[in-house]
């Protein structure tokens, strides 16, 4: 199966850092042209100079709302997905209000995907699955396939753990083959990237862009 795919068509090279500098966007993104990752995931605060620095190419700027804990309404991740867009970002990453899913409050979740959907960029919606049993996994997947997301992303890479092989099985028997899976948290070698390909996922994230390609070039996986 590896052989009709590049990875680094998979790729989301990651870097949502609080300590993060102009000077670690500008590698980050030189990278990202270098190796042709599908795109770079950054903080809103950087899209614009990223924008500066790769436009005109085919990588992507994805920034986040919401980010990392999901609590601000809906509204103000529309907002915040609004602006990035303004500024470059092709794709958002939302966090969803992880409250109201404890609360079973599908109202409030189909609305606030909906929100930063109609914004009218593809939206990945961030469910953290460490926190979250099963049927929850499943409600959430419900209210993002009603409110038109085009993806479901595992974890933020900040809470409990990252993404796993049963997160993306689980994902994937859940959702409807025209919404996407990416697997973000955790993942550092090639290997780890390619099992979470062949179980569904059709993103990475991950801040090991460069590592994951080289080895998996260098090694017959």
């Amino acid at each position: 199966m590896h052989s009709t795919l590049k990875i680094e068509n998979f790729l989301e090279s990651t870097l949502l850092n609080p300590r993060t500098q102009k000077s670690d966007i500008e590698e980050l993104c030189l990278k990202a042209l270098k190796y042709n990752f599908f795109g770079v995931c950054i903080s809103p605060y950087f899209v614009a100079f990223a924008a500066s620095i790769l436009q005109g190419s085919n990588v992507k700027i994805i920034s986040v709302a919401g980010f990392p804990l999901g609590f601000s309404e809906g509204i103000i991740k529309a907002r915040e997905a609004e602006e990035a867009a303004k500024k470059g970002a092709r794709e958002i990453d939302m966090v969803i209000n992880l409250c109201a899913l404890k609360d079973r409050d599908s109202g409030i979740l189909v609305q606030e995907i909906k929100d930063v959907v109609d914004i009218g960029i593809t939206v990945k919606v961030i469910i953290e699955t460490g926190y979250l049993t099963e049927e929850e996994v499943a409600l959430a997947c419900n209210c993002l396939v009603e409110a038109g997301a085009h993806f479901v992303k595992t974890s933020t890479g900040l809470g409990p753990r990252g993404a796993s092989l049963e997160d993306i099985y689980l994902l994937r028997s859940l959702l409807p083959p025209d919404v996407g899976i990416k697997a973000s948290g955790g993942i550092s070698s090639a290997r780890f990237a390619w099992d979470l390909i062949n179980a569904g996922a059709s993103r990475i994230g991950t801040s090991s862009a460069e590592e994951i390609l080289l080895e998996s070039i260098n090694v017959d996986l």
